[in-house]
């Protein structure tokens, strides 16, 4: 490992690290006596460090050539370092607000140095849980797909461009495996890695097991992930990589980002607002029923696709006569047609992200890596009765995606009755 110029860093290391690279030194005002150095990766992957001192902060992350929560037996490539610092830097080139400054990389040492998203600000998982709302959370999310999807599409690059750019993260394969495992291959076999609440969910896990239609969707799904090279997706998008206060909105953590399926991102972070809706019950007790949070939920999955489609409609529109070569503007050349083009193309990516959404729900409820809205549920079956009402709603989304024809419809069946 040392020979390619990598070794993981420890407190004592980092210090020295810091020491050694001008632009991370300066950003402390070259004062290394009071620094607060913290090691705070809860994540799977990854090392995260908080370096605060008397003039300035920033965050160190350090990938790992293994996943970090199952060790030396499962080996992860250290390049992912790269695609998620190129990818900060490209999102925030075209939505500042909601992307961390990136201030350095070193490739060889896999480290990457960023704004540190200071407090209040939380993970947006954590404040679900504690039933927070956040005002404008749909606002931010659906700028953010809105512009970092459409600016790395064919609606706005030539063909040239975008070849170019599939080909640099194409390079990402293996958190690009990682995930076509996880999501669309291991909830539908026995695997090894694969857990859930049981007993009370061995039924259910087995039902997916033998699910037909289901498996027959997913693999729809899991085709789409793998040859669909539509934009540049953060790969990751959920309620944990994102972290928020009740006016400030910040994406993080993009290491599984590739050239993909638009559907993923916007599913991605509409299936967990589900799983979260879902989790409420678990946590509400005498003094709060939930209910009326519940409700702010789902306002918020119904505004966040409702401006998503606003706005990246609104991109589009204005940018069609740009450089883009999906739709030359010499054949898309009336209104009616103009018209046409992007009821099409966003009623397939409305089906997508259902879709793809579905599949993200599931995996957190019988695959390998679960969700806290439900683990931090203590009572076992109360937590299994919250999993297996989102299963049964993410298994109806999956297999009848294409009959909703709004994210109304969508909301309305999320609150239909379970029997």
């Amino acid at each position: 490992m040392a020979s390619d110029g990598f070794r993981p860093l420890d407190e004592k290391s980092l210090l020295e690290y810091l020491k050694a690279t001008p632009v991370l030194a300066e950003k402390l005002g070259n004062q290394f006596e009071d620094l607060q150095i913290k090691e705070v990766g809860d994540g799977n992957l990854n090392f995260v460090y908080i370096v605060v001192g008397r003039s300035g902060s920033f965050v160190i992350k350090q990938a790992l050539p293994y996943i970090r929560c199952i060790g030396e037996s499962w080996p992860m490539t250290k390049e992912r370092a790269y695609f998620e610092a190129r990818t900060l830097r490209e999102h925030r080139r075209v939505c500042p607000d909601q992307t961390p400054e990136v201030y350095h990389f070193d490739r060889a040492m896999c480290v990457i140095g960023m704004r540190y998203i200071e407090p209040p600000h939380i993970i947006l998982r954590k404040g679900l849980i504690a039933g927070k709302e956040y005002p404008l959370l749909a606002e931010h999310m659906s700028d953010f797909m809105a512009k970092t999807l459409f600016f790395s599409s064919l609606l706005y690059l030539t063909t040239t461009e975008h070849k170019h750019a599939v080909a640099e993260f194409c390079g990402n394969v293996e958190l690009c495996r990682l995930t076509e495992q996880v999501v669309f291959s291991d909830p539908y076999k026995v695997s090894q890695y694969n857990h859930w609440t049981s007993p009370y969910l061995d039924s259910d896990a087995e039902a997916v097991r033998q699910d037909n239609i289901l498996k027959l969707e997913v693999a729809e799904l899991k085709s789409k992930f793998c040859e669909r090279t539509q934009a540049l997706i953060h790969g990751d998008l959920h309620t944990g990589s994102i972290m928020v206060t009740s006016k400030s909105t910040q994406v993080i953590d993009p290491e599984f980002s590739f050239y993909g399926p638009m559907g993923f991102d916007v599913g991605a972070f509409i299936g967990n607002l589900i799983l979260a809706y879902f989790a409420q019950d678990g946590h509400a007790n005498e003094g709060n029923d939930r209910k009326e949070y519940k409700l702010w939920i789902l306002k918020t999955i119904e505004e966040t696709w409702n401006l998503f489609h606003k706005k990246f409609t609104a991109l589009w529109d204005e940018h069609k006569d740009g450089p883009g070569e999906a739709y030359l503007p010499e054949i898309y050349n009336n209104a009616e047609l103009h018209l046409l083009a992007k009821q099409k193309y966003m009623e397939d990516l409305f089906h997508d992200s259902l879709g793809f959404g579905a599949a993200k729900m599931i995996r957190r409820i019988v695959g390998v890596a679960h969700v806290e809205d439900f683990e931090s549920i203590a009572e076992p079956e109360k937590r299994a009765n919250c999993e297996r009402q989102a299963l049964t709603f993410a298994k109806l989304l999956l297999k009848e995606r294409r009959r909703f024809k709004s994210i109304g419809e969508v909301v309305s069946a999320i609150q239909q009755p379970k029997p």
